[in-house]
């Protein structure tokens, strides 16, 4: 498969994985130049998500090297293909997840082209020229226009990148089981990490009662104190779940390693739903009876659509909702992605790809 095609004459400087070590060096690659459909992106910050760092060690075994990373993508339209006319030069944009779709499937004609078959990543997927795309983890990104989104004026471009993965990735199954335009529901989130903190906001912006789920006691004046849930569960604390149970309407589970979804279960009323995003490399627990006796369901999402991803970031901007951030220079990378591995980030790393801080 070739990497690059014969238009691909844009000279970018980037960073990427050459091997399964996972450690990031500099990179200068060419892209595509920028085509009708396109829009050619000054990429100004780029947020560390834990699929980067999957994807440069070849954790899931699917990596194309060099990888260059990057799904969180902030920045300024500086071209404009003759069919972009939505976006102008000087645009406050942003690039998540998908980089490509059919556009024909009954998901596309319905904006969930993140359930295509035939849907691209930003990184590590092959284009329609058949070339391998990469991501955000450089100075300049060309995109179908169809897959940016834009960016509200009163959001800083640094702490809103996260929001294309993180934000869409909790929003959409928050929206897809009716937690929005229906305030006073009993909503809990499990795990306080890069995607918890921010469903925590989201619930409270959109009016539910929010209850946090951790292992980790320590966690409870963050969740209360700071990002406002109303309430504390430690999940390993069999007296606190007990007193939980049957109480809430619906569950997000955004933990990513193995754990039994059955004590959770118990905590959902009569009905309840539980999604969860977190991907696991182990299978969950997921015992029957919690399901049969409470007429419970368990569902997946994966991040969202293109329609969706534009309507969380008008309401973030509605909501003043944006992630807490750690902004780092380009050559902490590898000390970024080591301190990710240990969790060791409260709570989405940032990379300051334009090597400045910008006040667009």
């Amino acid at each position: 498969m070739a990497q690059e095609t014969q238009n691909h004459t844009l000279s970018v400087s980037g960073w990427a994985a050459y091997d399964s070590s996972g450690e990031i060096k500099p990179y200068t690659f060419k892209r595509r130049e920028n085509g009708v459909n396109d829009v050619t992106i000054e990429v100004l910050y780029c947020g560390i998500c834990h699929t980067d760092l999957h994807y440069a060690k070849n954790e899931w075994g699917i990596t194309m090297y060099p990888v260059v990373p990057g799904h969180e993508i902030t920045g300024v339209v500086i071209k404009v293909g003759c069919n972009a006319g939505k976006f102008k030069i000087g645009d406050r944009v942003g690039v998540g997840c998908l980089a490509a779709s059919c556009l024909k499937c009954e998901f596309c004609a319905d904006s969930q082209e993140n359930y295509c078959d035939q849907m691209q990543f930003t990184y590590n997927g092959i284009f329609w020229d058949g070339s391998i795309t990469y991501g955000g983890y450089s100075n300049v990104i060309v995109a179908d226009y169809r897959y940016v989104v834009r960016i509200p004026e009163n959001l800083p471009m640094d702490s809103v990148a996260p929001l294309l993965c993180a934000g869409i990735t909790v929003f959409s199954p928050l929206k897809d089981n009716g937690m929005l335009g229906s305030p006073g529901k009993k909503m809990g989130v499990v795990g306080l990490g890069g995607l918890g903190h921010v469903a925590v906001k989201f619930g409270k912006a959109f009016g539910h009662h929010v209850t946090v789920l951790s292992t980790s006691p320590s966690k409870e004046t963050e969740a209360k104190g700071r990002l406002g849930a109303d309430d504390f569960i430690v999940s390993t604390n069999s007296q606190q779940m007990q007193a939980g149970k049957r109480s809430l309407d619906f569950i997000l589970d955004t933990v990513s390693a193995q754990h039994s979804l059955g004590p959770i279960l118990e905590l959902l009323k009569v009905d309840g739903t539980l999604v969860t995003v977190g991907a696991p490399d182990q299978p969950l627990e997921l015992p029957s009876f919690p399901l049969i006796f409470g007429k419970r369901s368990v569902k997946g999402s994966m991040t969202g659509g293109m329609r969706d991803t534009q309507e969380m970031m008008d309401l973030c901007g509605k909501h003043n909702i944006t992630c807490d951030v750690e902004v780092i220079a380009p050559d902490t990378i590898n000390e970024a992605m080591d301190r990710l591995a240990k969790n060791d980030v409260r709570y989405r790393f940032v990379i300051d790809i334009a090597g400045r801080i910008s006040n667009i």
